[in-house]
């Protein structure tokens, strides 16, 4: 591992760590993403959170998806995380999933392999978190039953 890619990891451990003490499962790998997309059944929803080091992520998109995925009544059955720019390439499989344009940090509720909701960057950033925990708990109330 190079000093940048050292240095990088040991900044985003933090960040990680933001949702991962929240029960959200680490996605690592491909394999991780396949193993976990591939083995959730039909009835069970996930809750996937794209997590970044921007901003936005650190100051929006965690702290709305951990506030709403412990309080909401309705929660998914799965709670997961891949890192952009961190776990590359299983970032890029679960983009494969998700099937919209690459967006970090974003959400995404499926109900088995189905995308249900997705959030993208552009609707996380410069808005209030009120405004997106929200759009999660519809989502929840909607998909995760």
């Amino acid at each position: 591992m190079n000093p940048y890619e050292a240095y990088m990891k040991e900044m985003a451990e933090g960040m990680r760590r933001e949702l991962t003490e929240y029960d959200f499962k680490e996605l690592l790998t491909p394999i991780d993403v396949e193993t976990h997309m591939d083995t959730v059944k039909d009835d069970e929803s996930t809750f996937v959170v794209i997590n970044s080091v921007c901003g936005c992520a650190a100051g929006l998109a965690r702290p709305a998806a951990r506030t709403v995925a412990l309080q909401n009544p309705i929660k998914p059955d799965h709670l997961v995380t891949v890192f952009a720019g961190q776990d590359r390439e299983a970032t890029d499989k679960m983009r494969e999933y998700i099937g919209q344009m690459p967006s970090s940090p974003s959400m995404a509720v499926f109900k088995g392999n189905e995308l249900k909701h997705f959030i993208p960057r552009e609707h996380i950033e410069n808005r209030d978190i009120e405004d997106i925990m929200m759009d999660l708990k519809d989502a929840f109330d909607e998909y995760c039953i």
